[in-house]
């Protein structure tokens, strides 16, 4: 036990690095030694080995909960070579070489898509619930995950640059982006412990030599104070006491990448979320069918579950669960996208609108505005060959303990912020209810940005 500590304390000498906790330890335990006082030798190096063991053990749990976090490193890649596929490490793969991305896989390196649409899961790399759609001449990053279509990618970057290694190699390397108080504390050790060795020879030299005291007694005296006065509990529980909040945070689901971000937070006024997946779940559910004059519920849902056939966006989803019925792909005739603001669909001959109110108005179409009074959720606004149809409100559920979370960071004097695409009454009524001190709505995703 006690061999270990000497061992690492002669090596650290030879290094140059002298006064430490192993040295510390060590002259305890060998002065201990030299006046016969075996217990108090086992007794200092079982203290000592048993909060190591502690700090260690409390280490590996953090690193294991980052790490268990952080499981976004993609396995393989399909890199495509004369036409047929090869499954190769990404490491493997070069600049401009092509790779095949199928559904359901992690993207494993940096690119463009030359072929291909389809929507990607970016909460391993940005926290984002909601799905990002990617098509020709976008950017994916390693680290997404493809939950629909079939890609086919250009390498932009090897993947010791990939945007997931790097942020693999920021968190593993945690502990080296120390906070401020850390620094102070090793600064601090470097003066402080060879004061504490001089004080403690001091005690067991002087006393003896000019005052003719006993060797023994006064020896005896100077490894108490060494063993007392020694800084390696201060030295050691503060990056400790960091890391573990590191892992502990890590447990919770929430990235630190280091201890000087840690201390940061201490400085936070003012704190501003994303409202779909953060505050809420992003799980959603069609609440109303509204159909106007001349339409039913009936015919309303049916095409708006066949104008979100392709997306994979959670208010289609839920859209499409509302309508619970097979859909016929062969009556849609044509789709486009119009990002941020909607679907538009060609079926049986009719053209379909399903989206925002932007979109409505963009294609000069009048619609009354819906009567949010009490209700709380996304608009969905359907038109039918230029003409208004009716709207569906789909609420997502709030996550359990957002209410709370807002409260507490209230209470410590913290402002909040809520940002959302959805319509001003709608935002109006969950930040309301969520008690933030400010909302902006009718954002697109570049409008949040700015």
């Amino acid at each position: 036990m006690g061999y270990e500590v000497i061992k690492q304390a002669l090596r650290n000498i030879i290094r140059g690095s002298v006064f430490d906790e192993n040295f510390l330890m060590s002259i305890a335990t060998i002065g201990a030694i030299a006046i016969h006082q075996l217990p108090e030798a086992v007794g200092v190096m079982l203290f000592y080995s048993v909060g190591e063991y502690f700090q260690d053990r409390a280490v590996n749990r953090s690193r294991t909960s980052i790490q268990a976090l952080l499981d976004i490193r993609p396995d393989y890649a399909n890199l495509i070579v004369q036409s047929e596929i090869q499954k190769v490490d990404p490491e493997d793969v070069m600049i401009g070489q092509n790779i095949l991305v199928r559904p359901g896989e992690k993207v494993p390196l940096d690119g463009e898509v030359l072929e291909g649409s389809s929507f990607l899961d970016t909460s391993a790399l940005t926290g984002e619930s909601v799905p990002r759609r990617a098509e020709v001449g976008d950017t994916v990053l390693a680290g997404m995950i493809n939950t629909s279509g079939v890609l086919t990618v250009r390498v932009i970057r090897n993947f010791t640059e990939s945007s997931v290694q790097k942020i693999l190699d920021l968190v593993e390397n945690a502990s080296s982006r120390k906070a401020e108080t850390e620094k102070f504390i090793t600064t601090f050790a470097r003066y402080y412990t060879p004061a504490v060795v001089v004080v403690a020879a001091g005690i067991a030299i002087i006393p003896p030599v000019f005052l003719s005291g006993d060797f023994q007694d006064w020896l005896y005296r100077a490894l108490t104070v060494l063993v007392i006065s020694c800084p390696c509990a201060l030295v050691i529980s503060v990056p400790l006491g960091y890391f573990g909040g590191i892992g502990g945070a890590s447990r919770q689901g929430i990235l630190v990448k280091g201890a000087n971000y840690l201390e940061a937070l201490t400085n936070v006024k003012t704190v501003v979320f994303d409202k779909t997946g953060t505050l809420t779940q992003g799980v959603f559910d069609v609440v109303e069918i509204k159909p106007f004059v001349n339409f039913s519920e009936e015919e309303l849902i049916r095409l708006a579950a066949a104008a979100e056939i392709h997306s994979s966006h959670p208010i289609a989803v839920s859209i499409r669960k509302r309508y619970g019925k097979n859909i016929d792909q062969d009556t849609i005739k044509g789709y486009e996208e119009i990002i941020g603001k909607g679907i538009k669909a060609k079926i049986n001959h009719q053209e379909i609108l399903v989206g925002k109110a932007a979109l409505l108005k963009d294609n000069g179409i009048e619609f009354p505005n819906a009567d949010m009074t009490g209700l709380a959720g996304t608009i969905i606004y359907i038109a039918i060959d230029g003409s208004y149809a009716g709207h569906l409100l789909i609420s997502d559920r709030m996550k359990e303990g957002s209410k709370v979370a807002v409260q507490k960071l209230k209470n410590n004097g913290i402002q909040t912020v809520m940002l959302t695409g959805d319509h001003e009454s709608v935002a109006s009524i969950i930040a309301k209810d969520l008690g933030v001190n400010s909302f902006h709505a009718d954002l697109l995703p570049e409008d949040k940005v700015t």
